[in-house]
């Protein structure tokens, strides 16, 4: 990832197609970009090489990685995510031992209805269409899933490729849930949906007792994160 603003150096960015990487390079006057680790910075898709490239060309004179969303998520997935693949899997598919959607309020009762309302029909999704049955249970005390469930998240998440893999991780972590993040993958739902979902517990309570500035500050990162990650996964197309 890139981490600290620069100044800026070049006139022009643009996406060019490389037939010998099979794939599309991004180039900056001429010259092509390197990941933040120096490797070689080749994309799989042009709509996604052309939004990394007008990221690029929209830095004013300081060049700001907060305001390159796309071209962090690439990034990531050449610098950290490629080398580290098996750790990445293995952290994936944990999420599966303490899934959000997974964890129910006992009361009081209208938390209750919103939560079996908007995640029992992922959960029930999962089972059906992917095969992932997670046990549900009311409080935080942690219940022991199937590993049969696991080893079904695990098939899941091992059949991505690099940046598929790279989008689910962003979508698990922030969200809270591998359920959430497949979903959102297989366009069951869209990210801003996950993002509602994954929030649900927070708006209850910002509603009830209401918001202190960190907790917005912390809803909304978490929401331009998951837009992202959405916006992410339409450039580098269907898996």
């Amino acid at each position: 990832m890139l981490t600290k603003s620069i100044n800026r150096f070049y006139k022009k960015a643009e996406a060019v197609r490389d037939e010998d990487a099979q794939g599309w390079r991004i180039h900056l006057d001429g010259r092509p970009v390197k990941s933040p680790s120096k490797a070689e910075f080749v994309l799989p898709a042009e709509r996604l090489a052309h939004e990394i490239a007008a990221e690029w060309d929209a830095q004013g004179e300081k060049v700001l990685p907060t305001t390159m969303p796309i071209m962090q998520l690439a990034a990531t997935a050449i610098d950290r995510v490629r080398p580290h693949r098996f750790a990445v899997i293995a952290e994936l598919t944990g999420f599966g031992r303490s899934d959000l959607l997974c964890y129910r309020a006992s009361f009081p009762d209208d938390l209750v209805r919103q939560q079996a309302e908007a995640w029992q029909p992922l959960i029930d999704w999962a089972h059906h269409e992917l095969g992932i049955s997670l046990k549900v249970t009311e409080g935080v005390m942690p219940i022991t899933q199937e590993d049969e469930a696991l080893l079904r998240i695990q098939d899941e998440v091992e059949a991505l490729d690099d940046y598929h893999l790279t989008a689910l991780h962003t979508l698990t972590t922030v969200s809270g849930s591998v359920i959430i993040g497949l979903a959102t993958l297989r366009r069951r739902i869209s990210a801003e949906q996950a993002f509602e979902v994954s929030q649900l517990d927070e708006n209850y309570s910002i509603e009830h007792w209401g918001a202190d500035a960190e907790a917005v500050a912390r809803r909304e990162r978490h929401r331009a994160e998951l837009l992202a990650a959405g916006r992410y996964l339409d450039l580098i197309g269907q898996r």
